[in-house]
């Protein structure tokens, strides 16, 4: 049985096209008893709107890069005895939360052969226009054209019997560029090979690959963390960052756009140096990548996982390491041998809980 991997798209580029409103009718009224009768031609149907909504069981954009032209219906013509067209339905596509939309802008390229006027051949990121961080929230991204009008409308005292009516409206469009940014509770941030896909594994039901070599996750996996009966916290495993991500090496900025939306960050450590790397070093360069990429970053809520203390190294390193960082929580533990696990989902319910607060304090 063959298996096919679901492809991870977080930004896409799209066309989208409103319908365009229908037809006014000509028409007269026309029956055995009234041979003459005025005018009673219908108004035509509006456009349908194209409309994003934020969907929570959708988590990428995949189905948007296959198809990235979006079309809505026009709406139908007017027809006799004053009945209206009716209206096309609004084109509803479902988005991440956590959807940022911005305007394509034309880029116009003039061929030095032809006295015609510049034709756009590329389109530029414009500004933001919505932002959709809320379950179920949704944003207008195009209007659908108004209807027409029947010749009912043009009845005078002078124009007995008018012939007029007007086209529908055409509906809107353009270009946009759609980017996620993964909206977690938590943030599991580290080198490539640290552990967090297995933490991830640990903390909840997500299934992220695990390899024992760098870089198996190559997208934001988002687990649920089941608190108590009442209460859970979402957890994002990011990519492995590396040195110079904030200048986009290594896909730096395709994986740090996803931190700033979590609330937490939680920096995970390979205690025991199996890369051939510094515990310390690893965190100062990371911490370092995400100020340099937004200094708000740098004020977020953050704490340490020491992880694979189950190596022997880790302990003479998880020694040396409040030298470095006296005021810093560490919390050490071994994801692939399961130990700690309870006391990190403890911490994580603490502090996002605390954030939870603070932010209801501030609103009241």
């Amino acid at each position: 049985m063959a298996v096919y991997a679901r492809m991870f798209v977080d930004r896409v580029r799209i066309f989208a096209q409103a319908g365009n409103g229908g037809r006014g009718c000509v028409s007269f009224r026309r029956e055995k008893f009234v041979p003459k009768g005025g005018p009673d031609g219908g108004d035509g149907g509006r456009g349908g709107d194209i409309i994003l909504r934020a969907d929570p069981h959708t988590d990428h954009l995949a189905s948007l890069y296959y198809e990235p032209i979006v079309r809505a219906k026009n709406g139908e013509h007017g027809q006799g005895k004053k009945m209206h067209g009716k209206n096309a339905i609004k084109k509803i596509v479902a988005v991440p939360i956590g959807t940022i939309v911005r305007r394509g802008l034309p880029v116009h390229e003039a061929d030095p052969e032809s006295d015609q006027p510049a034709t756009p051949k590329q389109f530029e990121v414009g500004e933001e226009i919505a932002d959709l961080n809320r379950s179920a929230e949704e944003f207008l991204l195009c209007r659908g054209g108004g209807g027409g009008k029947g010749n009912v409308h043009f009845k005078s005292s002078r124009n007995r019997a008018p012939r007029e009516y007007t086209d529908g409206g055409e509906g809107e469009s353009g270009y946009f560029f759609l980017e996620l940014h993964t909206i977690a509770d938590a943030a599991l941030v580290g080198y490539p090979n640290a552990g967090k896909s297995t933490l991830l594994r640990q903390l909840s039901a997500a299934q992220p690959k695990v390899a024992p070599y760098p870089f198996t996750t190559l997208h934001p996996v988002v687990g649920v963390v089941e608190i108590d009966e009442y209460a859970r916290i979402t957890v994002a495993d990011i990519p492995g960052l590396i040195e110079g991500a904030h200048l986009n090496l290594g896909l730096g900025h395709d994986f740090l756009r996803h931190i700033t939306r979590c609330r937490v960050l939680v920096f995970v450590l390979d205690m025991a140096g199996s890369e051939g790397r510094n515990p310390i070093a690893d965190l100062e360069s990371l911490r370092r990548e995400i100020d340099l990429y937004d200094a708000r970053l740098s004020q977020r809520p953050w704490f340490v996982v020491a992880n694979k203390m189950d190596l022997p190294e880790a302990e003479e390193n998880l020694e040396t390491f409040p030298r470095r960082f006296p005021q810093i929580e560490v919390l050490s533990l071994s994801a692939k041998a399961g130990e700690g696990i309870t006391q990190l989902i403890k911490l994580l319910a603490t502090r996002v809980s605390a954030i939870s607060s603070d932010k209801t304090a501030d609103q009241a």
